[in-house]
């Protein structure tokens, strides 16, 4: 056994305490990784030469936040927690950081796919109120999005959830005595890492505006699905069709399904506009 495989066993999740609240690497890991999406954000604005204000970013960021963190939790209990029922009929229990005790524990449970959702509503009503055009945010989004997932997927990995599932690979973590992938890490590469460099190249490719947001979601959602193979499903789930689809999975192929759909039907309706462009000029 080496250090890796047992890094578990030497490894406290809290960083620190503040008047004897914990605080976890995860959260730092959380707020890490907004400040990385903010800031590859802003640079991204200047080098591609957004017509996006400081001000006006700072302001999105502060809306889609508000929608994520909603989302996510939100997300969370309708798709995953066994306990949909008691939130549904005990709404202010759904923030509430303190267990039965009076414990601090912190707000457990947040789904990216939830998170999806809530950011989406959050953008389209920014859009709408500071009447900007929502495809040119969703395009700096899915550039500025996957570095900072890569923080928060190494929060869950130090925060020892969303565990892999089982193996024999020397890559492998003990998890309770049991040997698993670091499924978080594959995660932070493959639907961080990977998709970055995805649409970092494209991005001088795209043909319309909202092109590369779009991408985002069908590469996100394709990066997920094979990462899945190496995650645990969820307990209180298990897989959902065919004795290995899990929900994660399920909610990919859809959402990546639908932006797949999107992106094709944007471009062809591009395609056919230039073409009627062109056409209009030589017979003018």
């Amino acid at each position: 056994m080496t250090a890796w495989n047992s890094i578990y066993s030497h490894f406290d999740p809290i960083a620190f305490f503040v008047f004897g609240i914990p605080v976890h690497w995860y959260g730092l890991m959380y707020v890490l990784a907004l400040l990385v999406a903010l800031l590859v954000a802003k640079v991204f604005v200047k080098i591609d030469n957004y017509p996006i204000s400081n001000a006006l970013l700072d302001s999105y960021f502060i809306w889609v936040e508000i929608g994520v963190i909603l989302g996510a939790r939100l997300g969370y209990i309708l798709f995953y927690d066994p306990w949909t029922s008691y939130y549904l009929t005990h709404p202010w229990e759904i923030f509430n950081p303190f267990d039965r005790e009076g414990n601090f524990v912190g707000i457990r449970g947040m789904s990216y796919h939830g998170a999806v959702i809530g950011f989406l509503v959050a953008s389209m009503l920014f859009a709408k109120v500071k009447k900007v055009n929502f495809w040119l945010f969703m395009d700096l989004v899915g550039l500025s999005v996957p570095l900072g997932y890569v923080f928060g997927r190494i929060g869950n990995f130090l925060n020892q959830e969303l565990v892999g599932r089982e193996t024999t690979n020397g890559i492998g973590i003990y998890v309770e005595g049991i040997l698993r992938h670091p499924s978080q890490l594959y995660e932070a590469f493959l639907e961080g890492i990977l998709v970055f460099a995805i649409l970092y190249f494209w991005r001088k490719r795209a043909r319309f505006v909202g092109e590369i947001g779009i991408l985002y979601g069908v590469w996100y959602s394709f990066m997920r699905f094979v990462a899945e193979f190496f995650r645990e499903p969820d307990a209180q789930l298990g897989f959902v069709a065919f004795d290995w689809l899990t929900l994660g999975q399920l909610l990919s192929l859809l959402i990546g399904g639908f932006c797949l759909i999107l992106w094709l039907y944007k471009r062809v309706q591009t395609s056919e506009e230039n073409t009627l462009r062109i056409g209009n000029r030589k017979n003018g």
